[in-house]
This record gives structure tokens, sequence and C-alpha cells, in this order.
């Protein structure tokens, strides 16, 4: 038996043919490659190479034309038979896509959130590996600042308001990419939300109790927290730690109230204050013209008939009087500006908008601060849970909406400007002293105490320019009247006394700092009836401690049993 071989000398190298059931792999999934040879003939095995070029990758050896692959990209092969071994030309390449999908995440999950909130955006790509991808974003917010990575923080205010979607794209794998994700839409609310209390009954039986329901209706994740106060005079307390339930029983008749938090940093809702101070005005308008009269009135909302002692704040040179009612006329330009107020019982003393329970310290420790300043407000006190509110014009807020507030410290940061009336409020209802902070582009400020000096300690105050030390005479001023210049850098009171308090600025090198209250608290005093007689010349003149000098006695007050002792001089 003869067979006859007849090699076809003019024919070309044959070439492998690859094909693909699909050119996108679902996530997750996988598609079928087939490899054969044109013209059809027999003996063949193949190899399969992904990568952009030939020979880059070899994905699979010896099979028999059918390959099952999950990974995107270029693939081709070839075909090889017979010892040594022959090899067909390379099949045309055949590209397989991985169909991914973008989401966009948001941590906390809430699409509503409130004008100062804090609130994470992330893009998760579904179906996708544990490798390295890049990351667009668009937005139709009037945002500009968003970040193309993974995920980031946001600050909630009205300009990033709208719609935010993502799209992934592989760092190696140039064909992996994934489409636009469906946009999601962050609505913000410039209204600081309040929280609705409610009971089944207002009535408690005898021996049983009230189930009070605190709510925030308009989104969602909040956890509630629960105050309680005897009645109006009385001091606020809490009843009830932070929950997410939302429901309380109380048995004791009396005023309760609630609010509601959320996130971390923990955002607030609005409080429910029992009395409020609120500054009207009579005849009621904003803006009065040249010459013309008009009066502001502090009025305590639902307080009772009890005596309030008053204190205004304005943001100009005048103080009013510590009286209900201030009446400014005739109207000039310098009368221009903000004014607010706050209620005293004269009973029990109790502030109505800034009780002092707890403290805040300052850092810097000075009312004034350049822009280029980094301030640090530390809430004090018995309490493991803190906000710094700060109050502008008629409104309060958080350290949050604008600043960094980490723990229980707030941090203004460089280049912010300020002037904030600032105070500490804990988790439990209690409140801090307040403290005026300024921050200001002018080249010089006033070195001031930020908290008020008691009567008969000493006190300095200087100025400090932003690029240079002072090397002229420096003015000092209380109150728009000159009260020192020469070469001394500082004023230095060494026992204070109530006419030290009033407004004061400094000049030096032509230039000239704003003003700052300095506020001066009165010592302990005693009302003397008869203790001795002396002669009618003796110099009444505070010293430190519990001591009061006259020139012929010695006065000792035992604050243990509420008596002046007298010593005579001999």
């Amino acid at each position: 038996l003869f067979t006859s071989l007849f090699p076809n000398q003019t024919a070309r190298t044959p070439k492998a043919e690859l094909r693909a059931d699909s050119t996108s792999i679902p996530a997750g999934g996988a598609v079928t490659l087939t490899c054969d040879v044109n013209p059809p003939s027999s003996g063949w095995t193949y190899i399969l190479f992904r990568g952009d070029h030939p020979g880059t990758q070899d994905d699979g050896k010896n099979f028999n034309g059918r390959i099952s692959v999950s990974k995107g990209g270029v693939y081709r092969c070839r075909g090889e038979r017979g010892e040594p071994v022959y090899y067909t030309e390379y099949s045309d390449s055949v590209t397989i896509n991985i169909i991914c999908e973008a989401v966009v995440t948001l941590q906390p999950h809430w699409t509503e959130i409130h004008s100062g909130e804090k609130i994470t955006l992330r893009c998760e790509i579904e179906g996708g590996d544990d490798s390295e991808w890049e990351y667009e974003w668009e937005t139709t917010s009037s945002d500009r600042s968003v970040r193309q990575s993974e995920s980031f923080e946001i600050t909630a205010t009205s300009y990033r308001e709208g719609e935010y979607k993502c799209k992934g794209k592989h760092k190696t794998e140039v064909l992996s990419s994934t489409p636009w994700s469906t946009p999601i839409t962050l609505t913000v609310s410039e209204q600081k939300p309040k929280a609705e209390l409610k009971a089944d009954v207002t009535d408690i039986p005898v021996g049983g109790y009230v189930t009070l329901t605190c709510d925030v209706s308009s989104s969602s994740g909040w956890k509630y927290y629960f105050g309680y106060r005897a009645d109006k005079s009385s001091n606020p307390s809490s009843i009830h730690d932070v929950s997410s339930a939302g429901q309380i029983n109380v048995s004791k008749e009396g005023l309760y109230w609630c609010r509601g938090e959320r996130g971390n940093p923990v955002y607030y809702t609005e409080d429910t204050v029992a009395n409020k101070a609120v500054v009207t005005l009579h005849p009621n308008w904003s803006e009065i013209y040249y010459k013309e009269s008009i009066t502001l009135r502090c009025e305590i909302k639902d307080g009772d008939d009890a005596e309030w002692e008053y204190e205004w704040k304005t943001s100009n040179s005048f103080k009013p009087p510590k009286e209900k009612e201030y009446s400014i006329g005739p109207a000039d330009t310098s009368h221009s500006g903000n004014y607010s107020c706050k209620g005293r019982k004269k009973s029990d003393q109790s502030p109505t908008d800034l009780p002092s329970s707890a403290s805040l310290t300052v850092s810097p420790e000075r009312v004034q601060h350049f822009t280029s300043d980094s301030v640090s407000l530390e809430c004090k006190g018995n309490s493991t849970q803190w906000r710094v509110k700060f109050q502008e014009d008629s409104f309060l807020a958080d350290c949050s909406l604008r600043d960094t507030m980490t723990g229980s410290t707030c941090t203004i940061e460089e280049y912010r400007l300020r002037n904030n009336v600032y105070w500490c409020e804990s988790g439990s209802g209690e409140f801090s002293n307040a403290v005026n902070i300024t921050k200001q582009k002018s080249e010089i400020i006033l070195v001031s105490p930020v908290h008020p000096v008691t009567e008969g300690s000493s006190v300095s105050l200087s100025c400090r320019l932003r690029s240079s030390d002072i090397v002229s005479n420096v003015f000092f001023y209380q109150n728009n009247k000159l009260i020192q210049n020469d070469t001394r850098k500082e004023l230095n009171i060494s026992a204070v006394s109530k006419s030290d308090e009033g407004f004061y600025k400094c000049q030096t090198s032509g230039r000239e700092s704003s003003q700052s209250w300095m506020s001066v608290k009165a010592v302990p005093h005693v009302l003397l009836t008869s203790v001795c007689t002396v002669t009618s010349s003796c110099a009444l003149k505070p010293l430190t401690n519990n001591f009061l000098f006259f020139s012929s006695a010695f006065l000792i007050y035992d604050w243990y049993t509420y008596k002046m002792l007298v010593l005579i001089a001999t």
C-alpha cells in the first residue's frame, strides 16, 4: 500500500481563527472562546494569548479549541502540531469587556441632609475585583471641589445640593471600565430641624406614668435626648441617655423637652428652650434713617412674671444700659450694627441663654486674632459629649457648621474671618461662660483678656502687629479716650476696678486696632452695718484674699461664720 504526499509549496501558512460567544462578561461570569484553523485540517492543538501584543501573556496552552475565560482584554490564538512544532499564523484579535457597575453610596445613608452636617460619598465598583481603580465624578451642584477619588467627605451647604454620579476605570486593565452610575440626589435643608415631643396624655394617674415620644419627622437616623425641669424657674437636667428609641415613660410632673442628634461629629436638632430672649423693635423697622428714633426691647419668651435683669451686646461701640428697653434717637451711622440681649432672673440669677456650669478655654487666650491664626476653643467639665455653639445675628449654630469640631475642641482654622460669641454645651445640658472671638484682616490687633477680669487683680493689655515688631510708642484708649502714650508697649493695671471696664483699642506705627470690651466682675462683698469705731480719715483699699485694710484697723471676713473680725492697729 502506497500513500502519495504532495506538499503545497505555493499555499501560505494556515491562520488560526478566534471566535467568542459574547464579547462582554457580566460581573462574576465568563465567555467561551473557540479557536480553529482555516482552511480546516486535523491534528492541531491551540495556545491562547491575552494582551495588547501577540505573545505577551500566555493564558492557555494545548487546549482542544474551546476555552472559558473570565477576564477582560484583547485575546489571540494560534495552532501548533508535529515534531518539530509547526505553528499557524496568529488569529485576529477579539476584545472581551468586563461589565462592572459603579454605584454611589452615602455614609451615613441620608439623601436629605441639613446645612452643617458631614456626609461621605463613595463610588463602589460592583463586580470588580480588588484591583485598583481610577474614579471620575460629575455633579449638577455648584460644588467644584469634588475629588476624583473613591470617596470624599463634604459639609452640607446649599451649593452642594444636586445630583452626584461616578464611574470607574481599571488602572491596569485598559478595557475594564464602567458606565456612569445612576445619579444620587442630595437635598440640603438650610433650616435646622426641630424635634417634636408628644405625650399620649398630659395627666399622670396616681402611681402611673405618661409615655413621651420624640421624633424628627423630616429625616432619618436620629437618636434622642430628653430633658426635664420641675418648673420654669428651676434648673434643667437630663432624664435619659441618648437612645434611638425616641420614647420614655415619665412619672413626675414638670416641663419636658427633647432634641435629636445624629452623625459623627454629632449634629443636633434645634433645642427646645423654656425661656428665650428676643429683641423686638418699636416701630418694627430694621432700617432707619438719619435722625429717626427707635426703641429696642428685650422680651423673654415663655417667661413668667418674675423680675429680670437685662444685658445687651452690640457690634458697635455703644453699650446699652442693663434695662429692658434701649432707645436710639436721633440716629446716625454710628448706631448701625447687630443688637442682642439676654435676661437673668433676679430671684435665682439664672440667665436665659448662657448659664455657666462648664468652662470654655481659648488658645491663644485673647479676643482678637489675625486671620493667619488658628484658634482653639476647648470645653471642660464633667461630660464626655460637647458641642461649641456660636451666635451670629439672631441665629444659633454649632462649630461644625463652619469650623472643625474634634472631641471637646473646636478649631477655627487659618484664614477664616469670624466675629461671634462662642460657648460650650454638654450632652447633659450644661453651659459654659460665653466669649467673644474676632479674626480680622487688619495688620494690628489688641491683646486683651477673653474672660472677665476680677476686681482687685492685675491685667496687661498690649498691641501686636502681624508682620513686624513694635518700634514706636503705643497709644492706648479706653472708650475712645487716650489713657497712655509713652515708650511702654503694654498697658498694665495693677488692681482692676469697675471703672476700668470698657472698650479698649491701641495705635502704633500709624495703625489702629479694632476695639474690644474688657469686662470686670466684682469680688464677693459684705454689707457692714456696725462693726467698730474708727477715725473719719480711714481709707478703704481692697487687698488680696479676704482682707480689707483701714489706715487704723484690719477687717478680716470669716467665710465660715459669716462674721467680720476687727483688729485695731496700735
